[in-house]
């Protein structure tokens, strides 16, 4: 599932007074998925993902070029944890352990009670339904924990792969960015999407699925 795109390196909207908290980053287990925090070790698993040109076709930055662009990403998820702005989890296949991509929930912001969906995930995961099995179980977490009233989520008008995601798990799409989007001389629109506490619908947790 390519992921929804221009949502990894924006900053979120906050008063300039908020005063923050870390948001530690959980662990949550699906039926067939573990979502989790980066660890050093998921550099290559990551800069393999970030640098292919059909997985990032539809994303707001072109792919990876350089190695030290994973470091630096993994460094960003704790900061993002320690600044209390968000979470970004590693999503692994319980089956055999594989890294298959990751899911995030940023751009939190307490005064407003939002924050903004991403996720991106490996080419040979695609067609499985993983994006959408990760995606409700962080959104589940999200509304729990953070007392969320809205989600966000954009992504480029081509990409109907992701907007069936979003879909799928009740967002509404609400209107679309023209030519918000320039990425190597290429002028693309987005879809935004929005998803309200009153509107979530999580499905019933199926027998084994938990997070702690």
């Amino acid at each position: 599932m390519i992921g929804i795109r221009c949502l990894v390196d924006r900053q979120p909207v906050t008063r300039e007074d908020m005063t923050r908290m870390p948001l530690p980053t959980p662990t949550l287990h699906t039926t067939r998925l573990r979502l989790r925090p980066f660890a050093d070790a998921d550099a290559d698993d990551l800069f393999a993902l970030h640098s292919n040109a059909y997985v990032l076709r539809y994303w707001d930055a072109p792919p990876w070029t350089d190695r030290v662009r994973s470091e630096r990403f993994i460094s960003a998820c704790r900061q993002m944890a320690e600044e209390g702005t968000g979470a970004r989890l590693a999503v692994d296949r319980l089956s055999d352990g594989a890294f298959i991509g990751w899911c995030s929930l940023n751009r939190w912001n307490p005064d407003y009670r939002s924050a903004s969906l991403g996720y991106c995930f490996r080419e040979a995961a695609w067609g499985h339904g993983y994006a959408t099995e990760a995606a409700r179980a962080l959104l589940r977490w999200a509304f729990d924990t953070l007392d969320l009233n809205r989600v966000q989520a954009e992504a480029d008008t081509r990409n109907v792969a992701s907007a069936r995601v979003l879909e799928k798990l009740g967002f509404v799409r609400e209107g679309t960015l023209r030519e918000d989007c320039v990425v190597n001389g290429e002028v693309s629109d987005s879809w935004v999407y929005g998803l309200l506490r009153r509107e979530w619908r999580p499905d019933i947790r199926p027998a084994g699925q938990s997070w702690r």
